[in-house]
This record gives structure tokens, sequence and C-alpha cells, in this order.
């Protein structure tokens, strides 16, 4: 039996393993949308697109959780619209105010979107286990509240 090799991954710091992390997802749903024939998604669009499609939040809330400032917000939603991922309309309880949906096009990339994390996370799950995985969601959803007083 050979001696095991440290795993050097495990011994980066938290904020390196998190970013490479999450880069593991960003460069999957990347090869689907431009496999899809939606390479036009900008970055940070499937954030968006994928929040409005699996939470409905409000826009606004959606913006304030990616951490943008409100005009790169601004700015990323009006190249989504102009592409064709996000429609506005005026809220018909108020009219001063718009609201943003998906359009069919928009529910097309959160469907492709959806499916490269779930892929991902298949890979995950048959890579450490299922409890592990868990742990991980558990871990992760207390660093985030534990941050949540920063923002």
């Amino acid at each position: 039996m050979q001696p095991q090799e440290p795993d050097t991954l495990a011994a980066l710091p938290l904020p390196a393993l998190l970013r490479s992390a999450g880069g593991a997802f960003s460069g999957a749903i990347r090869r689907a949308l431009d496999g899809a024939g939606l390479e036009d998604v900008p970055p940070n669009g499937p954030y968006v697109l994928g929040a409005i499609a699996r939470t409905g939040a409000p826009l606004g809330e959606v913006i304030r959780r990616l951490g943008v400032s409100k005009q790169a917000g601004g700015q990323l939603v009006d190249t989504l619209v102009s592409r064709g991922y996000l429609e506005r309309d005026v809220d018909p309880e108020d009219r001063r105010r718009l609201v943003v949906g998906l359009t069919a096009r928009g529910r097309s990339a959160a469907a492709v979107i959806r499916a490269a994390v779930a892929a991902v996370e298949a890979d995950l799950i048959e890579a450490v286990g299922e409890e592990r995985v868990g742990s991980a969601r558990v871990v992760l959803a207390a660093l985030t509240r534990a941050g949540a007083g920063d923002g």
C-alpha cells in the first residue's frame, strides 16, 4: 500500500478554496450556456437568471445579494433585457414601479444553469458522499449568516 499524498487543495485557506469551488460551478455553467447557444449571457447573468427562476425574489434583492453597485446591477439588467433574457413591465399594483421577469429565452437559460449546477453537485456527491455535501451546506450556510452582518 502506497502512502497517500497530502491533499494540497485542502490545505489552502478557506477564501482560496471558496473561490476555486465557485469556479467549478461558474465554469460548468459557462460551458453549458455556450453549448446551448446562449453564449451572450454576461458575467453575473447566470446568478440573476438563476435566482429569479429559483426564488422569484425581487430584482433589488437579487442585485443586493450579488454584491454589486446599483449602477452595475442596472447595467447588468439592461444587458439581460436587451439580449432577450429578461423583460420589464409596469407593476399592475403600482404603476410607478417596474417589475422584471424571465422571458422564454431567460427560462431556457435558467434551465441550462440549473442542469449544470445539478451535474456539478452530482459529481461532488459521487466524489465525497451525500453526507459530506450536506455538512458542507451547513458550514457554508453558517459562514453566510456570519458574514451577513458585514454587508
